[in-house]
């Protein structure tokens, strides 16, 4: 995974870990590449690699290596190295009509912590800091693979977006329920009424808080919360069984 400009994060490494190692596997290193112009000051370059290597540590991890370069503007490249203990991969082509549909993480945050920040409102600081500093349900997917989730992602390009992937994978009709999603709407509507938004749009197509999704056959593990279900039907994803007229999140490639 990779970063470039000038508005980093201070923990890219968590931000990667989630969203690479899907919250299955346990890391076990990173190799970072970093690039940034000469007169960089040496202060900011530390404060990025103490925020990479606290994030690392939570995990018992390190940085074992990487690349240092000149570069016109920062460039963080980040390689995690993964075991999955002799477990198969959570796919995404494991759901079937039947299977519920479950989150662990809040959705709609960072989202609004970003719009607040775009408009140069103070709002609120929890919402902004959760843009910056994403916070995914570290733990999770390891408990989701356990506890027999039949597919699974992040959140990272919008709860549409990537439950879509999941659809499109595995041949189902997911619908989700807005009425599961009522707690992630109400903690972020008074920032989406500051700034203009739907704060319905924000939690389904916002994106990168990266929670986890995932389909079960059955019942949850602690920690994930059920907010639909996959049937038979054509690929896609439906809100309260229609089709989702706003937003569906980030297209890689339109």
């Amino acid at each position: 995974s990779g970063a470039e400009g000038t508005g980093l994060p201070p923990h890219p490494i968590g931000e990667f870990l989630h969203q690479r190692c899907g919250g299955v596997a346990r890391a076990t290193a990173f190799v970072v590449a970093f690039g940034a112009p000469p007169d960089t000051p040496a202060s900011l370059v530390q404060e990025l690699a103490d925020g990479m290597w606290r994030e690392a540590g939570s995990f018992g991890a390190g940085i074992v290596g990487g690349d240092l370069v000149s570069s016109p503007q920062w460039v963080v490249s980040v390689t995690a190295i993964g075991d999955l203990a002799g477990r198969a991969p959570v796919l995404r082509s494991g759901a079937r009509a039947g299977s519920v549909v479950a989150v662990a993480g809040e959705l709609g945050r960072s989202a609004a912590g970003y719009a607040l920040l775009i408009a140069g409102l103070d709002g609120s600081a929890e919402l902004r800091r959760r843009h910056l500093v994403p916070e995914p349900p570290y733990g999770q997917g390891a408990r989701a693979a356990f506890a027999g989730a039949q597919a699974m992602t992040d959140v990272s390009d919008g709860l549409l977006a990537d439950l879509g992937h999941i659809a499109t994978a595995s041949a189902v009709t997911i619908d989700l329920a807005t009425a599961a999603l009522h707690p992630d709407v109400a903690a972020i509507a008074p920032a989406a009424a500051a700034t203009g938004l739907d704060p319905l749009a924000l939690v389904l197509a916002g994106g990168e808080d990266h929670a986890l999704v995932g389909c079960f056959p059955g019942d949850v593990p602690d920690g994930w919360r059920i907010i639909g279900a996959a049937r038979t039907g054509a690929a896609g994803v439906l809100v309260d069984g229609r089709e989702w007229s706003g937003p569906t999140g980030w297209q890689s490639f339109g």
